[in-house]
């Protein structure tokens, strides 16, 4: 099944879960597609199987919190995340028992941003303390740092060649995962006609967009070779300046971001129009969505969680 308008248009609220007391902050889908983890701020860690359509185990990260939770390259049984109580280190977990694998420590403020490699055991991660520094899953210590000069969110392309740093909510800046310490090899300036703070970074798959989430109720798309402004895209409920995650589709033609009501809205990143609002149901804002990488579902979520699927008699 194609993704198109009128593919999207059907999507319908499949299940929803309430297994958590606080927001959920983050969820990632295994690259496999079959299964989905999620952190959240009551610091639980629910596992979900896709296929079944029901969670698995839920974990608990009391300590530490978590946030930002990423599956590692090719595993379905190990995630990376970041923490939003006691420190800023950053933790490597076996989700099969339970126990931490690795930790790593650097960062001396909150990390905002964390993304994984397509292609190997690297990651990335920026934080507040105005550092971007780049880690292997096999060593504690951190194989590089670079300074974008201000606050770093940040992403890994499609090919794992390069990695984007948007910096200080005002400039995208390009480096050559081989040789960041000879710092960007491009850079562009973009700015909004009002006040807000960038708030995520991705690539498109096919590695020609740059979509840029902000707390502003406008989110933009960019050329990713030239830093040229594709979209810009608004018209969605965002009052009180919340982080709303946008996401792409897998094909690149779309682009979905969740609202303060509860609506996922759609645009088409080739024509700019909107093809679709969505109503989940959903109590509060939806903090993050994720499209599946391998199947015709995505999630959307604020303190629930919610799984979608094309509604085929719609069609």
């Amino acid at each position: 099944m194609k993704i198109t308008d009128s593919v999207l248009r059907s999507f319908r609220v499949a299940r929803t879960y309430r297994e958590n007391s606080q927001k959920v902050n983050c969820v990632d889908f295994s690259p496999n597609g079959e299964n989905a983890v999620s952190s959240s701020d009551d610091d639980c860690i629910v596992l979900y199987d896709i296929r079944k359509g029901k969670p698995k185990r839920t974990l608990f990260s009391k300590k530490y919190g978590v946030d930002l939770i990423r599956y590692t390259h090719g595993d379905t049984q190990k995630v990376v995340y970041s923490s939003n109580k006691l420190d800023d280190t950053i933790r490597y977990l076996s989700l099969t028992d339970n126990k931490f694998i690795r930790y790593f420590p650097g960062h001396t403020a909150r990390v905002i941003a964390l993304s994984m490699s397509p292609v190997d055991d690297t990651f990335i991660s920026g934080s507040l303390d105005k550092t971007i520094r780049i880690w292997d899953l096999r060593s504690p210590n951190c194989q590089g740092l670079t300074n974008p000069l201000g606050k770093p969110v940040c992403s890994f392309d499609p090919d794992g060649l390069i990695f984007a740093a948007g910096v200080e909510s005002q400039a995208i800046k390009l480096y050559d995962v081989r040789a960041f310490d000879k710092g960007p090899f491009a850079s562009f300036e973009t700015r909004f006609n009002r006040v807000c703070d960038w708030t995520g970074l991705k690539f498109s798959n096919d590695g020609k967009q740059i979509l840029i989430s902000t707390n502003g109720g406008m989110i933009r798309v960019l050329n990713a070779f030239n830093g040229s402004v594709l979209h810009t895209f608004s018209g969605y409920n965002n009052s009180k300046g919340i982080s709303l995650e946008a996401c792409f589709t897998p094909d690149s033609q779309f682009v979905m971001i969740g609202s303060e009501d509860g609506r996922v809205h759609v645009w088409s990143t080739e024509s700019g129009m909107k093809v679709a609002v969505l109503d989940g149901k959903h109590p509060g804002p939806i903090n993050t969505l994720q499209f599946n990488p391998r199947y015709m579902t995505f999630a959307s979520a604020c303190t629930n969680m919610t799984f979608w699927l094309p509604c085929v008699d719609d069609l």
